[in-house]
């Protein structure tokens, strides 16, 4: 039985309401020392769905869990088809204005760090900085026997040559890189073992259900009790991952600011939450503070020939 990973979250009462004045936030970044925490919906205007927000993808879609992923090798065939055929679409997508945003505060010394729930890389294409990957990337891949980390081009590459024709046509795309497949479609797909050691390859992610390792999290915290104030973009913060540093944050007497337009997890810590979309409020900051967006492409965030690294941070063996 497949288990389902606790993902849903429910205001208590009536919500907290929003608001669309942006001055406790500019009032925060004119301080400085900000250290941002953001989520899928800064995503969301690169064409990366979100889970929770309109139209996000837990209607339909129940990630793959730590345990299942570990336990069934049916299980992993379903995750590595429908994640090979999603990388293709996930794995070209670029930074948006409000990433470029996230940046050019960072590049003007507004920032004091930035962490960040998402997977896709599209923090340091824009050009942030020491961006603490909370759950990972999936531009790695990581074998779970010998701990070997390689590219995943690399491994695309592999897969394509293995299930070669392989191109069912999806329902949709996940923020976890996962498409929308059958059993059907998924087929007979093959799935390649660590070049290495003939291992369990994973990609390089926090699964639901697998715990954030706990010396990325102390460095978390530790970035959270150096900041002068916490800003949210784009999470529900309904898991405990992302919602720990913002009760904590509030705890030591941080300001804690939330951009979002639902209403999250956090909203009774925040001193305000701005429901204005992400990539008009942070272009607004940005103005305000008198700003210039580097819009121009950043290095792959699949690891393309921009940068031979990537953020990926490893090397192709080819």
């Amino acid at each position: 039985m497949r288990m389902r990973p606790t993902l849903s979250w429910t205001p208590p009462g009536d919500p907290r309401p929003g608001t669309t004045d942006l001055e406790p936030v500019l009032g925060a970044l004119r301080a400085g020392n900000v250290l941002v925490l953001s989520g899928a919906g800064l995503s969301t205007e690169s064409g990366i769905p979100d889970y929770r927000g309109e139209g996000g993808s837990l209607r339909r879609h129940t990630p793959m869990t730590y345990q299942e992923f570990t336990a069934s090798s049916h299980a992993r065939r379903r995750y590595w088809a429908r994640s090979h055929l999603g990388w293709r679409t996930f794995g070209r997508a670029r930074p948006n204005a409000g990433h470029h945003a996230v940046a050019a505060f960072g590049r003007h010394g507004l920032l004091s760090g930035v962490i960040t729930q998402n997977v896709d890389g599209l923090h340091q294409a824009a050009g942030s900085d020491d961006v603490v990957e909370l759950h990972g990337n999936l531009a790695r891949v990581v074998c779970l026997t010998c701990g070997d980390v390689i590219a995943r081009r690399e491994l695309a590459r592999r897969l394509e040559e293995a299930n070669a024709g392989f191109a069912p046509v999806p329902a949709g795309l996940n923020p976890d890189g996962d498409a929308d497949l059958t059993d059907d479609q998924v087929g007979d797909f093959r799935v390649v073992p660590c070049a290495v050691c003939g291992g369990v390859l994973k990609p390089d992610v926090v699964f639901f259900g697998e715990a954030v390792p706990a010396q990325r999290v102390e460095h978390c915290r530790a970035l959270v009790r150096e900041a002068g104030s916490l800003l949210v973009l784009g999470s529900s913060l309904t898991v405990m991952s992302g919602l720990r540093f913002v009760r904590e944050a509030a705890k030591a007497g941080k300001p804690v600011l939330i951009v979002n337009r639902d209403p999250t997890r956090g909203d009774s810590h925040a001193l305000a939450r701005v429901a204005l979309p992400l990539g008009r409020a942070l272009t607004t900051l940005a103005d305000r503070l008198g700003l210039t967006l580097d819009g121009a492409d950043g290095p792959d965030p699949a690891g393309g020939e921009a940068d031979e690294r990537g953020p990926s941070g490893v090397r192709d063996r080819t």
